[in-house]
C-alpha cells in the first residue's frame, strides 16, 4: 500500500477534512444570502429593476443552452486510446479474437500442497479457463481431470507444454463438446437411471462413464464351442488399462482402454454400476407398438429377452433351412445355440414381432460388437416381403442413433435381396464390402435419427402388461 493510499484512508485525517468543509459551506451560505439581499433591494427600489430581472433570465437561459450543447459534443467525442482504457495485463478470463475451444485434459501431479495451484497458474498464463475438475488419488500422485476452455489459436502441443510447466506429467488431451459441461455427479446419476430402466443400457453406460473404450461381454459358456469362460472374482480385476467385472447375468464384462490407464476411482464407479444392475435383475422397458400392415393384419413390436426363448425356438422350426443359413451364416443345427446369447440384453437389444394370435414371426437384433454395432434380421418365410423386416430395421437404426452409434453394419450374402433392399430403403450412406462370398453393408447414421416411421401401416402404443 502506498503512502498516498494510506493517507486517504486514514481516519485521523478525516476529522480535519470534515470541519474545513463545514466552514467553507457556511461562508458560501452567508455570501449567497448577502448577494440575494442586494439584488432584491436593487430590483425593489432601483429604477432599472425590471430590466435587470429580464437580463438575468436571458443570461441564465443562454448559459443552460451552452451547457447542453457542450455536453452532447463531449458525448460524441472519440473514445480514449485502447492502451489507456484497457488494463496493462489481460486476465485469464478475457475472450480472444479467434474464439475458444473446449478440451478435456487428464494429467498427473504430485500429491503435495500447491501442486494443483501450480497447474492452474500455468494454464492461466495461456488464458485457459478451468470449467470443471475431478481428482483421482493414486499411490504416488493425483490424476486431475479438467474441462478447459482455451483460446482457439492455442495449439494442443502448447496446451500440453503449459501443463508440463505447471508440474503435470503423462498428460492426455482430447477435444470436448457441450455435453461435457454437465457436472460429473449429474452425469453419473443419469447413467444409473438409464441402467435401472433397461438392462441393455449397462454396456453403453459403462462406455459413457469411462470415455473411449472397448467393452466386450463374454458369456459364461461360448455359443460356438460350449466351453466355459474363465471365471472372474466377485470384486472384479483391475489391470492398468483393463477392467474385468463379473456379469450379473453370467460370464464377465471386459473393458479395455489402451491409451489411458484406469484409476481406482473409475474402477469403483464401474463396479458400482454393475452392482446396481445385479440388484435390479432382468428388466425390459414395457413398451409395445401395434402396427397395421397394408393387407390389414396387425403385428405387435416390442423388446424381447430370455422370456421369448421358447417362442424363438418355435419360429426356428417353422423357418426354412435357406432362411436360417442366410441369418446365421453357418450350419442350421447351430441356430438354436445362438438364441440364448442373442436374447440376452447384455449383448445388445432385440425387437420381436408377434401376430394378433401371439405367434412370433420376426426378430431384429442390435448387437454391441466392441466399438462397432451389428444389425441382423430373421423373418419367418411366410411373413417375408410384407414390410415386417423393414419396420424392425428402421427401429433398430433409431435405437442405434439414440445409443450414440456412428454406424451399423449387416453381414449377409449378395443373394439375400430382402436384407439388401431393407438396408437401401433406409436412405442412409452405405458402404459395401465383399469377402469370400460374404457381403458386409455399413450404414453411416445421421446425427439425429428421426422417430420410427410406420410405412408398414399405422401404429399406436400400448402397455406391455
Amino acid at each position: 500500500m502506498t503512502d498516498e493510499t494510506f493517507a486517504k484512508s486514514s481516519p485521523r485525517h478525516h476529522g480535519h477534512h470534515h470541519w474545513r468543509r463545514d466552514l467553507v459551506e457556511l461562508a458560501a451560505l452567508f455570501t449567497a444570502v448577502a448577494a440575494a439581499d442586494s439584488v432584491a433591494n436593487t430590483v425593489a427600489h432601483g429604477p432599472d429593476g425590471p430590466a435587470l430581472l429580464v437580463g438575468s433570465a436571458a443570461a441564465l437561459m443562454a448559459t443552460t443552452g451552452f451547457h447542453t450543447w457542450w455536453s452532447r459534443r463531449r458525448g460524441h467525442a472519440s473514445p480514449p486510446p485502447a492502451e489507456a482504457a484497457a488494463p496493462a495485463r489481460a486476465t485469464a478470463g478475457d475472450a480472444t479474437d479467434g474464439g475458444t475451444t473446449l478440451w478435456r485434459m487428464r494429467t498427473t501431479v504430485r500429491d503435495e500442497p500447491g501442486s494443483l495451484a501450480s497447474l492452474c497458474l500455468a494454464l492461466a498464463d495461456h488464458h485457459v479457463d478451468i470449467l470443471a475438475l475431478q481428482t483421482h488419488p493414486l499411490a504416488d500422485g493425483t490424476v486431475d481431470e479438467l474441462l478447459l476452455r482455451a483460446p482457439a489459436e492455442l495449439a494442443p502441443a502448447e496446451l500440453t507444454r503449459a501443463a508440463a510447466g505447471g508440474g503435470g506429467r503423462e498428460t492426455w488431451l482430447e477435444r470436448a463438446d457441450a455435453h461435457d459441461l454437465v457436472d460429473a455427479p449429474t452425469r453419473i446419476l443419469g447413467l444409473a437411471t438409464r441402467t435401472a430402466l433397461d438392462a441393455a443400457e449397462l454396456p453403453l453406460a459403462l462406455r459413457q462413464l469411462l470415455g473411449r473404450c472397448t467393452i466386450r461381454s463374454i458369456p459364461a459358456r461360448s455359443p460356438h464351442t460350449g466351453a466355459r469362460a474363465e471365471p472372474v472374482p466377485e470384486d472384479g480385476v483391475w489391470e492398468e488399462t483393463v477392467l474385468r467385472l463379473r456379469d450379473p447375468s453370467g460370464g464377465s464384462i471386459t473393458i479395455e482402454r489402451p491409451y489411458l490407464p484406469f484409476t481406482p476411482t473409475e474402477f469403483a464407479r464401474a463396479r458400482a454400476l454393475v452392482e446396481l444392475d445385479a440388484r435390479l435383475g432382468p428388466r425390459v422397458p414395457p413398451r409395445a407398438d401395434v402396427l397395421t400392415l397394408p393387407e390389414g393384419n396387425e403385428i405387435t413390436v416390442r423388446r424381447a429377452d430370455a422370456a421369448d426363448l421358447a417362442a424363438a425356438r418355435a419360429m426356428h422350426e417353422r423357418c426354412s433351412p435357406t432362411t436360417l443359413t442366410r441369418r446365421y451364416h453357418g450350419p442350421v443345427a447351430d441356430a438354436d445355440r445362438y438364441l440364448r446369447h442373442l436374447l440376452s440384453p447384455r449383448f445388445g437389444r432385440t425387437l420381436a414381432a408377434y401376430t394378433a394370435s401371439g405367434r412370433l414371426v420376426a426378430l431384429g437384433h442390435l448387437l454391441w460388437d466392441g466399438n462397432e454395432t451389428e444389425v441382423a434380421l430373421l423373418v419367418e418365410d411366410a411373413w417375408q416381403r410384407r414390410g415386417v423386416g423393414g419396420e424392425l430395421l428402421r427401429r433398430l437404426i433409431t435405437m442405434a442413433g439414440e445409443a450414440g452409434c456412428d454406424s451399423v453394419y449387416a453381414v449377409t450374402t449378395a443373394s439375400n435381396t430382402g436384407m439388401v433392399g431393407a438396408m437401401r430403403a433406409l436412405d442412409l450412406p452405405l458402404d459395401y464390402q465383399i469377402e469370400e462370398g460374404t457381403l458386409v453393408i455399413t450404414a453411416r447414421l445421421a446425427p439425429a435419427p428421426a422417430a420410427p416411421r410406420t410405412t408398414a401401416g399405422t401404429a399406436h402404443r400400448v402397455s406391455d402388461s
